[in-house]
C-alpha cells in the first residue's frame, strides 16, 4: 500500500462537472486518502451531489466566501497528509495519475510535480494543443513570473511548500503561481510531460488561457514579486 495522499479542491456552483470529476478521482484513490472539498456558497445542486457520494473519504467543508485563492487555501488548509494534489471541479483524471506522480517524486526526488494536460472542451474533444505545448511548460523562477506555467489542477507538492504558502496573499493574481515558485526557491519542481488529465476549458472556469492587457499583466507581476520577497526574506 503506498503512502496516504491529500487531494485539495475548491468548489463553487459546480454541478455541471463535478460527479464526472469526483469519479475520475475516486478511481485513483485507496483507503487511507482523503478529498478535502471546500465549496464557497455554491447556489445550484454542487453540495448535493458531493454529499451524495456517502463516501468518508470525501470531506466536505464551508468555504470563507472570499473568492477563489482563499477558498482554495481554506481547502489546502484542512488537508492532513504529507502529499497534497490540487484539483479543479471541472476536470477528467486520468486513471493512475496519483501513482505516476508519486514515482516521478520519488524518482526525481522532487518536493512538486507539475504534470502535463489535455486540453480539450466541455465535451471533453481534444482542442488540438496540450497545456505544455501551449505554454511551455517548465522550471525556473524568472520564466514563470514572466509567463506562469505553474497550472494548479496538475499539480502535487510537499506539505513542507504548504506550511511556506500559506496564507496565501489576496493581493496576487494565482494561488498556483505562488506555491509552484515558492517550491522553487525551498524545494525541486519536476515538470511531467505526460497529460494526466483532460483539462476541461467551456467558458465558465475560474481560471482563464488568454492573456490580461499590459497594465494589468505588469501590475500583476509586481504584485507578485513584492509579495515573494517578502515571503522568502
Amino acid at each position: 500500500m503506498r503512502e496516504a495522499v491529500s487531494v485539495a479542491m475548491a468548489t463553487y456552483n459546480g454541478e455541471k462537472y463535478i460527479k464526472e470529476q469526483l469519479d475520475s478521482i475516486l478511481v485513483n484513490l485507496q483507503p487511507q486518502d482523503e478529498v478535502i472539498i471546500s465549496d464557497d456558497g455554491s447556489q445550484d445542486n454542487t453540495k448535493f451531489l458531493i454529499e451524495s457520494y456517502h463516501d468518508q473519504r470525501i470531506h466536505l467543508i464551508e468555504g470563507p466566501h472570499l473568492g477563489v485563492k482563499q477558498n482554495v487555501g481554506n481547502a489546502l488548509s484542512h488537508t492532513s497528509h504529507k502529499i497534497i494534489f490540487l484539483a479543479d471541479q471541472d476536470d477528467i483524471w486520468m486513471k493512475d495519475k496519483i501513482d505516476i506522480v508519486l514515482e516521478t517524486m520519488k524518482k526525481e526526488h522532487a518536493t512538486c510535480v507539475v504534470h502535463d494536460a489535455l486540453i480539450v472542451d466541455q465535451n471533453c474533444h481534444s482542442l488540438g494543443k496540450t497545456f505544455f505545448e501551449y505554454k511551455n511548460g517548465g522550471v525556473g523562477i524568472r520564466k514563470n513570473i514572466i509567463r506562469n506555467t505553474y497550472i494548479g489542477c496538475c499539480m502535487a507538492f510537499n506539505r513542507a511548500v504548504l506550511k511556506k504558502a500559506l496564507p496565501i496573499p489576496d493581493s496576487i493574481e494565482m494561488h498556483d503561481q505562488w506555491i509552484g515558485l515558492l517550491n522553487e526557491k525551498y524545494g525541486h519542481s519536476y515538470f511531467l510531460k505526460e497529460p494526466l488529465i483532460m483539462y476541461r476549458r467551456h467558458g465558465d472556469n475560474a481560471s482563464k488561457m488568454t492573456h490580461y492587457g499590459i497594465p494589468k499583466m505588469l501590475r500583476n507581476r509586481i504584485v507578485f514579486v513584492w509579495n515573494f520577497f517578502w515571503r522568502t526574506r
